[in-house]
């Protein structure tokens, strides 16, 4: 019996141990990491800081303000991209731990984790290179906007500055080029459209796959239903009005497009 206990008592103290070691190895990870993103942030803010990058952008002749984007793109963007985006202060640990657990499972980069506002600096200030350096860079650039700018300036420079496919950057652009009519002009169905093509954009845009986006723009309103945000009602309607729609000619389209930023490095 007492070898018994011995045996338990040395096992958990091996388990103990090696749960230790695995979080000295974490921590020792985080801090390294964290100092190259910080090195990195640091560079790119030296080159043109977040501030000089967001003048650049507010000076586009396309440029929509909040009061002109649809309140409905406003609400299926958050619902898709970041849902606790009014709440955060521009990074979501819950994202992150989610996306951590998806990659650890898949043994490669599956999900980012990224709020509105990281998606943000991301277009203003980096690379779409997925390394771990990279993305702690970003959270030291969202944190800075966050200190900086209010929701509602977040969100418009998103929707002004974040690749919506078929070459188009900002919101201006993808509902000129896609349907033809201006921002303010867009439907329930389009907005929602337009508010899950950025998560993978060479999959959702409409000029690569017309059925692909549509049935994207299917998942939104759904999501959008889970959240209540809208009733299942209101989303069988807005899904039932997209589907007696064509798209306008991509010739619509501005015959010049335009980078929003050019990324560090």
């Amino acid at each position: 019996m007492k070898r018994k206990r011995k045996t338990r008592h040395r096992i958990r103290k091996a388990a103990f141990g090696l749960l230790l070691v695995l979080l000295c190895i974490m921590m020792g990870t985080g801090i390294f990491y964290a100092g190259k993103g910080y090195g990195l942030y640091r560079k790119a803010i030296t080159a043109k800081s977040v501030d000089e990058r967001i003048r650049d952008v507010r000076g586009a002749e396309d440029y929509t303000t909040y009061m002109e984007l649809p309140q409905f793109y406003i609400k299926a963007a958050i619902c898709t991209e970041d849902r606790r985006f009014k709440d955060h202060c521009g990074i979501d640990l819950f994202a992150i731990a989610r996306a951590a657990w998806a990659d650890l499972k898949a043994l490669s980069f599956v999900e980012g984790g990224s709020t509105i506002t990281q998606q943000l600096v991301k277009n203003l200030l980096f690379t779409n290179e997925k390394k771990l350096e990279r993305k702690a860079a970003e959270v030291f650039a969202a944190l800075e906007v966050e200190s900086k700018y209010s929701k509602e300036e977040i969100f418009e420079l998103y929707a002004n500055s974040v690749y919506f496919g078929g070459g188009y950057y900002g919101i201006y652009e993808a509902s000129m080029g896609y349907f033809g009519k201006e921002p303010s002009e867009l439907t329930d169905y389009e907005s929602a459209m337009l508010a899950g093509v950025p998560n993978a954009p060479s999959l959702y845009s409409p000029d690569t796959d017309k059925e692909a986006a549509r049935r994207r723009a299917g998942q939104v309103l759904d999501s959008m239903v889970r959240q209540k945000i809208i009733t299942k009602a209101e989303a069988e309607r807005i899904r039932s009005s997209g589907l007696i729609r064509k798209f306008s000619s991509i010739s619509a389209a501005p015959t010049k497009l335009r980078p929003v930023h050019t990324p560090s490095e």
